[in-house]
């Protein structure tokens, strides 16, 4: 599969497993990060051995539109032009209403919608003239909503609900759908144990997914989803059956 590929947020976690699922699948990528410059460098270096070339680092703040807009020209460059805009980068931390400040608000918002809006703007010429696609990164509680974390589920539900509709207004040059996933990698602060077994004890198949799952579902959606388009891929083991 010979694509070019950005991905944001790429240095770590789920975006560092997709990078490598896809650079696996022969795709050129393009390795979009905030501040995890050590990380991002030593992925990029990995792929770049394994075939010279096909990875490249890009940093910038996409909160910033002049950082933004630095991204989008040079993924529109790179190997040619792009084919699939992976929006993965995300802030993630609890808001309890009585908490909250409009600092918190406008980061959330404009980490998890605001700018994948913007960036889907700035790369949809390039993207219909190569009839790519775009995977958007939400998550089960953009549906269900998370305690506390109420900012974070409410930009999540605008990323689901700018999937559905760019899906309309892209068509048909360009695909785009999400990728829901549900207990993937724990938070990296705030989960007691007890809490992490009262979540699994929800799950019909009775344990946590892995990245690997959700960067094979990303993968179906660029390579072998050709007729899809405006959906939203849910991967967490059965868990949002339950209320």
């Amino acid at each position: 599969m010979n694509k070019n590929v950005l991905i944001t947020g790429a240095a770590k976690r789920i975006g560092a497993d997709c990078a490598r699922l896809l650079h696996d699948q022969g795709c050129n990528i393009l390795l979009h990060y905030k501040s995890s410059q050590h990380e991002a460098e030593q992925l990029c270096d990995g792929f770049n051995l394994k075939r010279p070339g096909s990875a490249k680092l890009i940093q910038g703040n996409l909160q910033k539109r002049e950082e933004l807009e630095a991204v989008a020209q040079i993924a529109n460059t790179c190997w040619g032009g792009l084919d699939v805009l992976i929006n993965n980068a995300s802030s993630f931390y609890p808001t309890p209403l009585s908490d909250t400040t409009e600092e918190q608000w406008d980061d959330l918002l404009g980490s998890n919608l605001k700018a994948p809006f913007f960036l889907v703007k700035a790369l949809s010429k390039g993207l219909a003239k190569r009839q790519g696609c775009i995977v958007n990164l939400v998550d089960i509680h953009a549906e269900r909503g998370l305690p506390d974390y109420s900012v974070y589920s409410i930009a999540k539900a605008g990323l689901v609900a700018m999937t559905k509709i760019l899906a309309k207004e892209l068509g048909p040059t360009i695909r785009v759908n999400a990728v829901a996933p549900g207990a993937i990698l724990w938070p990296e602060s705030g989960l007691s144990a007890q809490e992490k077994t009262e979540i699994l004890q929800r799950i019909p198949l009775g344990r946590s997914g892995s990245p690997e799952d959700i960067a094979k579902a990303v993968l179906y959606l660029v390579k072998d989803a050709d007729y899809v388009t405006g959906q939203i891929l849910t991967v967490d083991g059965g868990r949002t059956l339950f209320c």
